[in-house]
């Protein structure tokens, strides 16, 4: 209740603020803010190089406004980002660094301060809504992993507002999970019409050449073209209802391609994302090289609708011209459904550095959620059969991981080259390492120690009694983790 009470008079606060500053007659000079969300997505899209599909929607986007070509989220998973993003705040600072945690009877609460931005954009008088794409009657994804108050969002859409009023929107797009379990949902192949021939696909080289993985990333593409046409529709609605003017446009992904390498992982497959910002005061083909978070969207935001933001926000303000350029990014992976990891990166423009808390254990942990995926199941069929050979076999199932992974990305992109043991990358090494442990202080990272059991136990719980298949290898899952923690492993 004090928690509530404290975000209650913050709120009270800002509006007053805004009122005092602007005049609440003068809202409807301010523009409206839209998130365009979407899953699973990588930048697969023909403006930040993609040539095996076309994508003339996101691309005319890109051209009418800023394209961000170095944006990161800092959690490779759904609601460890989404928590991020809602907030402006790392997850890990927050305590909702572990995917799906405080669903059970264990709950988290934001720390004092930190404050959805729903609210903050619902007290200075916006409309704040939420939806999926085609429009639901309900609420659209959230998945955050904190309590919050359903009534910081107004309703679903933005058509119930006051005439005027100015509203902050998401859509959420399915992006990537069109293509879950193999292939694509039968109105995505309609809609398309023809599909992407696996045979164009250049898979990544850490990928074995197999008709499975072919097959699989090329209905990727086609998710991101069947994504394509729907922010066409989004974009279309906004024209039609006379708004394309007066809205600032953000569209992202809350992470990279579901993949082995990719969701949940650090490597830039996970966790490099398109970042597109279109409208008012944003210029028109312009392409912006410097680092960005995804948490960056809440700061930027706020301040595009002249609210301010509070003052342990650690998302930083994207349109403010006297922004200082960021040396790095920071992201960490923890807990992903039953699966217990704990990884933490620092990217430059140049280097990775990748830390292991847990190198004993493999890369693909047993993960009912990933091995239940066609790519994976393939890849585990090769590895148990012999038949996989490379960098496949070795960077996807060798024993143990390395504690501390470098890469040069510029003569690396694909990050398979490991530099933490080559002696002409120790400074290097040593000056990444320390900028990690800067953050890891500076931000607070909660995932420095382990979850609670009673957290975990009761996760588990709530996980297991929402699904509906596999769950005598959830179980076992459940308890190799135990077992591995007890051995120290």
């Amino acid at each position: 209740m004090i928690v509530k009470f404290l975000r209650l008079i913050g709120s009270v606060l800002v509006a007053f603020w805004f009122a005092m500053a602007c005049g609440m007659a003068s809202a409807d000079t301010r523009p409206n803010i839209l998130w365009i969300i979407v899953d699973d997505m990588s930048p697969n899209f023909g403006c930040y190089g993609e040539q095996t599909i076309a994508t003339p929607r996101v691309d005319a986007l890109a051209a009418a406004g800023t394209r961000f070509s170095r944006a990161f989220v800092t959690a490779p998973v759904c609601s460890a980002c989404r928590s991020a993003l809602i907030t402006g705040m790392y997850q890990t600072s927050i305590g909702a660094h572990h995917h799906r945690s405080g669903r059970g009877v264990e709950k988290i609460t934001l720390p004092t301060g930190v404050v959805p931005i729903p609210e903050l954009f619902r007290a200075a008088g916006y409309f704040t809504c939420i939806t999926s794409w085609p429009r639901g009657k309900g609420l659209g994804k959230t998945d955050y992993n904190f309590t919050w108050d359903p009534a910081m969002y107004d309703g679903p859409d933005w058509s119930a507002r006051r005439p005027g009023q100015p509203f902050f929107a998401q859509v959420q797009l399915h992006g990537g999970k069109h293509r879950d379990g193999g292939g694509l949902k039968p109105p995505v192949q309609r809609a398309l019409g023809t599909l992407t021939d696996p045979a164009r696909v250049k898979l990544p080289p850490y990928y074995p050449e197999d008709d499975v993985l072919r097959r699989d990333w090329a209905a990727y593409l086609d998710a991101v073209r069947y994504t394509d046409l729907q922010v066409g529709e989004v974009l279309d609605r906004l024209e039609r209802e006379k708004l394309a003017d007066s809205t600032v446009v953000f569209f992202m992904t809350d992470h990279g391609i579901s993949h082995a390498r990719g969701k949940q992982f650090l490597y830039d497959e996970g966790i490099h994302v398109p970042l597109v910002v279109r409208g008012p005061g944003w210029a028109a083909q312009a392409v912006r090289d410097d680092l960005v978070e995804h948490i960056d969207l809440a700061a930027t935001s706020l301040a595009l609708a002249g609210i301010a933001r509070p003052t342990s926000m650690q998302g930083r303000d994207l349109s403010a011209r006297d922004l200082p350029a960021r040396e790095a990014v920071f992201a960490a992976r923890d807990r992903c459904d039953e699966t217990v990891d704990q990884i933490r990166s620092v990217r430059t423009a140049q280097f990775k550095y990748i830390r292991n808390y847990l190198p004993s254990r493999p890369h693909l942990q047993p993960n009912r959620y990933k091995d239940g995926k066609p790519t994976v199941r393939r890849l585990r069929e090769l590895h148990d059969s012999g038949q996989l050979s490379g960098l496949p076999e070795q960077l996807l199932f060798a024993e143990h991981r390395p504690t501390e992974e470098l890469y040069d990305l510029t003569r690396d992109p694909f990050e398979t080259r490991n530099l933490a043991a080559d002696p002409a990358q120790a400074e290097t090494l040593r000056a990444m390492r320390q900028r990690l442990e800067q953050w890891l202080v500076a931000t607070g990272d909660r995932g420095q120690q382990p979850e609670p059991a009673a957290m975990y136990e009761s996760d588990m719980a709530e996980y297991l009694g929402s699904q509906k298949r596999d769950l005598d290898s959830l179980r076992k899952n459940i308890e190799l983790m135990k077992r591995w923690a007890a051995e120290g492993r």
